[in-house]
């Protein structure tokens, strides 16, 4: 790929890799919304068609990690094709499923195939765009990377609401088709590939069984009751006992599955932990909202994904606003902002009560897209500046799963700890309904909440579950803000980037 193009060819690049992001992205979370649809449908249960999201997200897990090793061998726009053609086909599959286990297995397919689409992309753009728009490209490939997953609940709940869950599947096809045309048409080989690239069996196979393996554990481990089950405790064995036999491997290999001289570069490893920490906070929050507002407020889905949706303009402005700074303006200091303006919403989130007004949740939205913005755009601009060309593809599949984890990881640890907030907080608010407690005496918990009574015992236990449900969100929220902040320090962990406009070499310079 050449940063010569003309600005034409260079907008028909960027609209088709955009496409393409975004088809992958939007499926992370579309689906979501549409389990209950699903689950009458196939007469399934619920452990049953959680699955539909486990296989999707344990599969690109496994896959993303190939997407250098592939682009190598079979080209980039061969990869590309590839991809998005079994993307469409699955996807066409899982709206036609008849059976949950057809469901499960074409969702698999459809994660193995979408995997590689986000790095090649990241790839794509900063082969395209000269250094000098660096932060442009990131910026406009940033926002399909990150209003994939916020728009997905959205469109997902108004194709279910209005025709079928299957249009949820549908929806791909003609999308992936112009995608097809654009790849076709615009999309080159990079100069600096490794086409006798030998595959690495073994280290692929450490890999992916420890990323398979961590990634059922955070997936199932809620509803197994996390390590009081043998299921999770030998998935977390094996996860623990493969990725340290990965990281052997890959120290003793000659040229093993990843290149670990990646990971001397300061920037690129640096910014995996602020990915990783960006993961963390768009997709748990968008993972603890719906339930938030459906089972503590009593939104219907619609306008759940009306107070979800505004997000992405956030996301979206503040990245239009990056994309013409990050070269003007230090981009360590623009991560700063995005991890403060996050911090601050995160910080409003847990001060929400069960009366929280609807301004406040769309507000407290756009904060944290703004804030989204602010991270991906810096932090990609910073970890690929001084990376090797050479590297691009497989650092950037590197990058994408360090966001993935932290997205899983995040999920999961917030959502077991919500679990254990909220029976904490329902056992020190159980603490207070004694008679000597003056709010016990007032005419509203005599008349409609009397212990004394059924109905009234009834009632007061239901506010107080809903209490220590509130209190568990703000308890998580507040976590969420903790973690945000401390990521700050690690910034003088990066350099600032090169402010070169020279084309990208194709030799390989040495990694600083």
């Amino acid at each position: 790929m050449s940063q010569t193009e003309s600005p034409a060819l260079r907008a028909i690049i960027t609209a088709t890799i955009m496409l393409a992001t975004i088809l992958q992205a939007l499926d992370s979370t579309i689906a979501a919304v549409a389990l209950p649809d699903m689950q009458g449908t196939f007469s399934a249960t619920q452990e049953q068609v959680a699955w539909v999201l486990t296989s999707y997200i344990v599969a690109a897990a496994i896959m993303t990690p190939m997407a250098g090793y592939l682009g190598d061998r079979i080209g980039r726009k061969n990869l590309y094709l590839v991809s998005v053609a079994g993307f469409v086909l699955t996807s066409m599959a899982c709206g036609l499923a008849t059976s949950i286990e057809g469901m499960v297995a074409f969702r698999f397919l459809q994660g193995c195939f979408g995997a590689p689409l986000v790095p090649i992309a990241q790839a794509t753009m900063l082969d395209t765009y000269p250094p000098a728009q660096t932060g442009s490209a990131m910026a406009m490939f940033g926002m399909g990377v990150m209003l994939g997953p916020i728009l997905g609940p959205s469109l997902g709940a108004y194709l279910t609401e209005y025709y079928n869950w299957r249009w949820v599947f549908f929806i791909n096809v003609p999308l992936g088709v112009i995608a097809l045309f654009g790849i076709q048409a615009a999309i080159k080989d990079p100069v600096h590939r490794d086409r006798d690239r030998p595959f690495d069996m073994m280290g692929f196979a450490f890999l992916s069984i420890a990323i398979g393996a961590m990634q059922l554990m955070l997936d199932r481990g809620n509803t197994q009751l996390w390590f009081q089950s043998k299921e999770i405790v030998i998935e977390g064995m094996l996860a623990a006992i493969c990725f340290y036999m990965f990281i052997v491997h890959v120290l003793t290999k000659d040229r093993p599955f990843i290149e670990p001289k990646m990971f001397k570069d300061r920037n690129f490893s640096g910014g995996m932990i602020f990915m990783f920490v960006a993961g963390l906070n768009m997709l748990a929050t968008m993972a603890l909202m719906p339930p938030f507002l459906q089972h503590l407020l009593g939104y219907p889905v619609l306008t759940t994904g009306y107070v979800l949706a505004p997000r992405g303009l956030g996301t979206m402005l503040s990245m239009f606003i990056v994309g013409r700074m990050v070269n003007r303006v230090d981009a360590r200091l623009l991560l700063l902002t995005g991890l403060l303006v996050s911090a601050w919403s995160l910080w409003d989130m847990s001060n929400f009560t069960t009366d929280v007004s609807f301004a406040t949740l769309v507000w407290t939205g756009v904060l944290q897209g703004i804030g989204m913005g602010f991270l991906f755009t810096p932090v990609s601009v910073l970890a690929f500046s001084t990376l090797p060309p050479q590297y691009r593809t497989e650092g950037s599949g590197i990058f994408a799963l360090s966001r993935n984890l932290g997205s899983s990881i995040g999920v999961s640890v917030l959502t077991g700890m919500l679990a254990r907030y909220i029976q904490i907080n329902r056992s020190w608010l159980v603490e207070s309904v004694t008679p000597f407690n003056d709010a016990m005496q007032s005419h509203a918990v005599t008349t409609y909440m009397n212990p004394g009574t059924l109905h009234g015992l009834s009632v007061l236990d239901g506010t107080v579950v809903r209490e220590a449900m509130m209190l568990g969100y703000a308890d998580d929220f507040r976590a969420m803000t903790l973690v945000t902040l401390l990521a700050i320090p690690m910034l003088l962990l990066l350099k600032p980037p090169r402010r070169a406009a020279v084309p990208v070499p194709t030799h390989q310079p040495a990694l600083e």
